[in-house]
């Protein structure tokens, strides 16, 4: 059966960077929030440390060179509130590096990596956001790792980018249809997961 158009940008359901990253972990979960509105976690310890690691992150790039990307100049921004209309779609950016010839985002993790998919579509949708937002092309991302002081590249392939529109497009199409998505299939997931209670197929 054909997908049901999509309304105007006017009318799209506003969503978040973070709605992409967890959609690929597990499409359940974005829908759980926006469709059944259902509440939010509060903030757990390790989320309280990722905070803090962010903070004392932000500190120390104001002051270093641009060495660990590879880069030997750059405009930074840090905490950068993008949104798009066009996409309707909205996040903050942990840092962008802005050249005359195209815009980097870059997004700091709190671990040892390595990095998975939901993130790899995290920095997609970041760089859609950052094109809109800076007016220049995104070809590429980096991923930071904290504990190891380490920038990751990532290229930005056309195929990233598509699947990040679709994601979105998903997401609001389910909410549109008030109809459930199918979960992650990876179960071990579950376990942990904040609405377990609320997936009567994964107990």
């Amino acid at each position: 059966m054909a997908a049901e158009p999509l309304p105007a940008d006017s009318d799209l359901l506003p969503l978040a960077v973070s709605d992409v990253r967890q959609h690929v972990y597990c499409p359940r979960i974005p829908y759980f929030r926006l469709g059944l509105r259902l509440p939010h976690r509060p903030v757990t310890f390790k989320m309280a440390e990722g905070i803090r690691a962010h903070e004392r992150t932000e500190a120390l790039e104001a002051r270093r060179s641009l060495h660990a990307y590879g880069l030997a100049s750059g405009e930074r921004h840090f905490a950068v509130a993008l949104h798009s209309p066009r996409l309707g779609l909205s996040g903050r950016l942990d840092m962008a590096i802005v050249l005359p010839a195209e815009a980097i985002p870059v997004e700091w993790k709190n671990s040892a990596g390595p990095l998975g998919l939901n993130h790899k579509y995290q920095l997609a949708a970041y760089a859609l956001l950052a094109e809109d937002c800076f007016g220049r092309p995104v070809r590429r991302a980096f991923v930071y790792w904290i504990p190891a002081r380490r920038a990751e590249p990532v290229t930005i392939t056309p195929a990233m980018r598509r699947y990040a529109k679709r994601v979105l497009a998903d997401i609001r199409r389910a909410v549109a249809r008030e109809q459930l998505p199918g979960g992650t299939r990876v179960l071990g997931r579950c376990r942990e997961c904040e609405f377990l209670g609320y997936c009567n197929d994964r107990w």
